[in-house]
């Protein structure tokens, strides 16, 4: 065993061990030694949202019942794809989640679960199902594992407060007493931490708008990369963590991609990586791999379907306009925000900084950690099959002959949105501007993500009946101008 290892998740410090060795032995330890006297499951059904199992411990016997077997559960009432005359589902517990719950007033352990259908196989459209397979193909198909991590971006909504008043559109990195619920962002990132999240960092965002009676305040929280299930389950989780916070304080937390016209909207980037041997294998000879650049590829043929997965109500598409760093032409760069796919810095040629900034020291070995950046994301994305489909896009980077030169076709070195440039946006293919474009792309491109026996049938044709269900077509168009309209919209899909 360990000594002296630092441990966020409560669980793992009291045994000293990381969270992917729990096994049921050491979770009834924990429980019997901490006084815990409930267990919640918790899982991403058909919408992608976490439900919730409660657990009342009765004795020891019933709690390794639970934590050996699971529970049924409905699952017509958690899927649409499954007829209420035979719908029961297994869900059973993932020994590596569990984590305390930071809210509940009864002591309680929560834990993750998968669905199995009646005869103990896994169930083929849950989500988190849907992208253990993904990630499985390609990693067949590349020889690489695919690890990603999300920039989870949300406003805070509360009451107006005079004092301290943050500058509108001026709010990236502002920080206290400016950035008014920089306590609210740090305590969820201790509690998403407690539970296993892997945190970069957080931030307050550039968006801040006033109304006559409230305030929105644009905040950011980060992520490390990690293989892509963990990364679903880890922003699913946050996510729900927020929500509970902005409760406790009676505030409004929302995830929607837009909230006012003319400001800042929130996405939901996705950065990602391919990694071999536990290293990073997305630079050789000091520029992008050629992996790297197949990965790339794979994103730009499957953008406008990708879309349906992440970009998911009709308010998605008022973010996704110029000039709002939102991308809209399907194209990639380096550092340049006006793109669909961003090349960030990465940490190469890094090792000196340390020294500069202190001088004396020795020199600084710094790894690189370089990632690719998709932007059109937002927060009503359906986590686990959002990540499916990048795994499925990248799967397409390798299979394609030419994804090389695909790739080099669609690079760009200029913001698209200066006016000296602006020949270039019609250069470029273009992201659906609709939920019911989005739709239309996925039928089109379903074969993609049904290949190799990723995404079921029932699965792409839910997706396509659901985003064409808004009759969304033309939708700025109609409601230019008619600003109650607008706020109506932008009420409802508020906590998408």
């Amino acid at each position: 065993m360990q000594k002296n290892v630092i441990h966020a998740n409560r669980i793992a410090a009291f045994l000293n061990k990381a969270p992917r060795d729990f096994d049921r032995a050491d979770l009834v330890r924990y429980i019997k030694a901490n006084g815990v006297r409930m267990v919640n499951f918790r899982y991403a059904a058909g919408d992608g949202r976490l439900k919730t199992l409660n657990f009342v411990i009765n004795d020891e016997k019933y709690l390794d019942r639970i934590l050996s077997a699971g529970e049924r559960v409905d699952g017509s009432s958690l899927f649409g794809t499954i007829d209420a005359g035979s719908s029961d589902l297994y869900v059973v517990p993932r020994y590596s989640t569990a984590f305390v719950n930071p809210f509940s007033q009864i002591p309680a352990v929560d834990i993750l679960c998968h669905f199995y259908t009646p005869d103990g196989k896994p169930f083929d459209s849950s989500p988190a199902g849907i992208l253990r397979r993904a990630e499985e193909e390609f990693r067949k198909v590349s020889g690489y594992e695919f690890h990603a991590l999300g920039e989870l971006e949300y406003y805070v909504i509360s009451p107006k407060n005079a004092l301290y008043p943050t500058v509108t559109q001026k709010g990236y990195h502002e920080s206290y007493p400016f950035s008014k619920w920089e306590g609210l962002r740090t305590e969820a990132m201790a509690a998403i931490a407690e539970a296993g999240g892997r945190i970069k960092y957080g931030h307050s965002e550039v968006g801040f708008i006033r109304t006559e009676d409230s305030e929105m305040a644009q905040q950011e929280i980060e992520f490390l990369p990690v293989p892509a299930s963990e990364a679903a389950d880890q922003l699913s989780v946050a996510k729900w963590m927020l929500s509970g916070i902005g409760n406790k304080y009676g505030v409004v937390i929302s995830f929607a991609p837009k909230i006012s016209i003319g400001h800042a909207g929130s996405g939901l980037h996705v950065h990602t990586c391919l990694m071999k041997n536990g290293r990073n294998a997305m630079l050789e000879k000091g520029g992008l791999s050629a992996p790297a650049r197949r990965l790339i590829a794979g994103f730009l043929e499957l953008a406008a379907p990708i879309t349906a997965f992440g970009n998911t109500v009709p308010t998605s598409y008022f973010r996704l306009v110029p000039h709002q760093e939102a991308p809209i032409s399907v194209c990639w760069a380096y550092r340049n925000r006006s793109a669909l796919i961003r090349i960030p810095l990465g940490w190469m040629n890094a090792g000196g900084m340390v020294r500069d900034a202190n001088p004396g020291s020795s020199p600084a070995e710094v790894a690189s950690n370089q990632t690719v950046e998709i932007r059109s994301a937002d927060g009503s994305a359906n986590l686990h099959l959002l990540l499916a489909s990048l795994c499925v896009a990248a799967r397409r980077g390798f299979e394609r002959r030419d994804a090389l030169s695909f790739a080099d076709r669609h690079f760009v070195d200029k913001n698209i949105y200066d006016k000296a440039h602006a020949a270039l946006q019609q250069k470029f293919p273009r992201l659906p501007s609709s939920c019911w474009d989005s739709a239309e792309a996925l039928q089109k491109n379903r074969g993609a993500f049904e290949a190799r026996g990723v995404f079921p049938p029932q699965v792409i044709d839910g997706t396509v009946k659901r985003l064409k269900s808004y009759d969304d077509r033309n939708l700025s168009e109609r409601l230019f101008g008619k600003e109650e309209e607008i706020k109506r919209l932008v009420e409802e899909y508020l906590y998408c």
